[in-house]
């Protein structure tokens, strides 16, 4: 490792610049990012402003209202200008160097879980996506955290039927679209367990929202979520 590291010296995965470890940034690209940290929702992580003091387990109005189905769900930053640079990269270009700052940023998101998970879930892939694609995304972020876990990466109980692109679509439509998309066909390893749902980005909630009603009627105990970066709009 040591003659690895002299021949191809670790250098920030966005500006190259020298840094300690390979896969890191340094801190001048880390600092861009808009990593998220409290105050936020004790259940969906939505961020609130820096000087509001909601108290231990604040709750944002979609929470509150019980809209958001999940159990516990996290993200590690903002989706934004920063985040997506890396984000779209790593999803549809092949730029897998970017996979280490992703899961491991989505680890330290995950400080605060308490319960213990039985099985890691990548968010599936539709195959002729998957065959275009080359890879799941969500399957290469899943497997360090599932190591850390140490459970179990399950991507057969779960299979995804193709539909359209989903990016410019509205909260509404995309409910409607992502509605069936998937199907449980190995309940028996779903049944009574605790699941980690594991993807690159949240828009809308709607995939892990449609994914936590299959995985429930199937039978698990309790559905979270983990995500690289989210879309936060004002609520």
């Amino acid at each position: 490792m040591k003659i690895l590291d002299f021949l191809f010296p670790p250098a920030c995965s966005i500006c190259n610049k020298p840094v300690t470890e390979h896969g890191s940034l340094c801190p001048t690209c880390w600092a861009k990012f808009n990593w998220i940290s409290d105050p936020k929702c004790c259940k969906c992580g939505y961020p609130f402003p820096a000087d509001l003091d909601l108290g231990p387990n604040p709750l944002c109005p979609v929470c509150a209202s019980c809209s958001n189905e999940l159990d516990w769900i996290r993200s590690a930053c903002v989706y934004d200008d920063v985040s997506r640079n890396i984000m779209l990269p790593f999803k549809h270009a092949g730029a897998l160097r970017y996979q280490k700052i992703m899961s491991r940023s989505m680890i330290a998101a995950m400080h605060e879980l308490k319960e213990d998970v039985d099985l890691v879930l990548p968010v599936p892939l539709a195959y002729g996506r998957l065959w275009k694609r080359g890879y799941n995304q969500a399957t290469l972020l899943a497997k360090p955290i599932a190591n850390t876990l140490n459970v179990k990466m399950d991507v057969a109980s779960v299979r995804r039927k193709y539909r359209p692109d989903m990016g410019h679509k509205n909260a509404k439509q995309r409910l409607e679209n992502i509605h069936g998309v998937f199907e449980v066909i190995k309940p028996e390893n779903i049944k009574d367990k605790t699941i980690l749902l594991v993807d690159d980005v949240m828009t809308t909630g709607s995939t892990f929202m449609e994914l936590n009603r299959v995985l429930k009627q199937a039978g698990a105990k309790a559905v979270y979520g983990i995500v690289f970066c989210r879309v936060v709009r004002a609520i």
